[in-house]
């Protein structure tokens, strides 16, 4: 896909209007990719996958490469959590997960070129720091045994870090193995909302990770915030928001709670009557907004704000922001390969994912197979579209010529259809349809999701089964 070459200037702050809000949340993908997961399909198997792999090797398709590491174990269930993790406390499974790992990792790496360096890595769950430090310490140089790690002042390398399971002599082991950024999870310092959540977590084993990663000289800190939990106040979530400026973490993101009792078995321990009203979580959400930008961080879209000099506001402001499934990024024209169970890949003009069972995972390994449980092709109309929702979902506008010279289409023409259903948002001042562009206005930032909505010839076809999170 061909990247704009436009500078946007987006506004710094977000006009946040809750009455717009109100009227507009309402369920819709995140697009971290296009097609999303519902889409994938069984039918595309390990065979697949080898032979995508094989054809990124070649010429002008080959690109650099970026990893994700999916370490699904937890000490303890947050209520809210809605992502895919096993409750343990047996190390034991950290042992034993290791050594599958290494399986995967020496059938898959062979599938592409040595020359291809690594200049993304990335380790999620579940909890990385589930595995010791020096567990860590050993994936990252299982990882480096087999690919070539760039050595570019650009590179990202980071993880995601529970601050109750780490300390400062930890985040010095890791970022002597080479991490140079972290996500602390936070999502609120009140302590009743901690309780409600089952997430204790104080202000100091904060803030001891966060000095201890600048002090090892880890150029990024992200801090992750969630509005509409349990208990949650106004005055509360204020103060919350107040004691992470004080931190001055480089990246903020600021998710919304979805309440699927019937889908994550965790969040039946939060009851209804707890969680704040419609009204109210708009309104912590107008605060977020507020505070921050006031704090000068960016909106970049998509729940997250970061600070002028940081790369995901540098690149926004160059053309160059990207999406995947590990968000908003600065890397992500590389071919990302996914490790670990449920882990997904997106590899040329492909998506593909592994089991979500951990057992699953272990036993396709065990057997000699790549643990590839489904995944998609994608056609020319699947890669156009993702271009127009990557455009609009980092950039905030999509160019037609850009569009038409990289597809050999006839914008107008070929979205008439996705144009049309834009008016109402066009009528409500979110988005504007100009000759040559269509752009997101700033009353439209937080809702930018809706906009690509439009351009999803999937939406009609997703499963009843399928539940996406609000808008808001």
């Amino acid at each position: 896909m061909e990247t704009s070459t436009h500078a946007v200037q987006a506004p710094a702050s977000w006009p946040f209007d809750a009455d717009l809000l109100r009227r507009y949340d309402r369920p819709g993908p995140r697009y971290t990719s296009y097609p999303t997961a519902p889409h994938f399909s069984a039918g595309f198997g390990e065979a697949d996958f080898v032979q995508l792999a094989a054809d990124s090797n070649v010429g002008a398709f080959s690109r650099l490469l970026s990893l994700y590491v999916h370490v699904p174990f937890c000490r303890s269930p947050c209520f809210y959590c809605g992502c895919n993790r096993v409750i343990t406390r047996d190390e034991s499974r950290g042992r034993d997960y290791l050594r599958a790992l290494r399986q995967e990792v020496e059938r898959i790496a062979p599938l592409f070129d040595a020359n291809r360096e690594v200049i993304q890595l990335h380790l999620g769950g579940g909890t990385p720091n589930f595995l010791s430090a020096a567990q860590l310490v050993e994936l990252v140089a299982l990882l480096r045994r087999h690919f070539t790690f760039s050595d570019s002042a650009q590179r990202d390398f980071s993880i995601e870090l529970d601050p109750r399971f780490v300390n400062g002599a930890d985040v010095a082991t890791l970022a002597g193995a080479g991490f140079n950024r972290i996500s602390l999870g936070v999502q609120d310092f009140n302590p009743d909302v901690q309780r409600a959540i089952n997430r204790e977590q104080s202000v100091e084993q904060t803030r001891e990770i966060v000095e201890a990663a600048r002090a090892s000289g880890m150029r990024s800190v992200n801090i992750d915030l969630i509005y509409g939990l349990p208990l949650q106040t106004r005055e509360g979530f204020a103060r919350t928001l107040d004691t992470v400026v004080g931190m001055r973490p480089d990246r903020l993101a600021v998710y919304g709670y979805a309440h699927l009792p019937h889908l994550f078995k965790a969040q039946k321990h939060i009851h209804d009557h707890q969680l704040p009203a419609p009204e109210d979580k708009l309104a912590l959400l107008g605060l977020a907004v507020e505070k921050l930008s006031q704090a000068g961080y960016r909106y970049i879209g998509m729940d997250h704000f970061a600070l002028p000099e940081d790369d995901l506001a540098v690149a926004q402001q160059r053309g160059g922001l990207r999406r995947n499934f590990m968000g908003y990024t600065t890397h992500a024209q590389t071919d990302l390969i996914g490790l670990g169970p449920s882990a997904i890949s997106q590899v040329g003009d492909s998506f593909s994912q592994s089991h979500r069972d951990v057992m699953a995972w272990e036993e396709a390994l065990a057997s000699g197979r790549l643990p590839v449980a489904r995944g998609m092709r994608l056609d020319n109309d699947d890669v156009l579209r993702a271009d127009v929702i990557q455009q609009l979902m980092c950039q905030g506008e999509v160019e037609f010529e850009q569009i038409e010279r990289a597809h050999a289409i006839g914008f107008r023409d070929y979205f008439a259809d996705a144009i049309d259903t834009l008016a109402p948002l066009v009528c409500d001042g979110l988005v504007q349809v100009l000759p040559e562009r269509i752009v997101v206005t700033p009353r439209g930032r937080g809702l930018v999701r809706l906009v690509a909505m439009c351009f999803d010839r999937y939406l009609k076809q997703t499963p009843a089964t399928v539940r996406y999170s609000r808008t808001i």
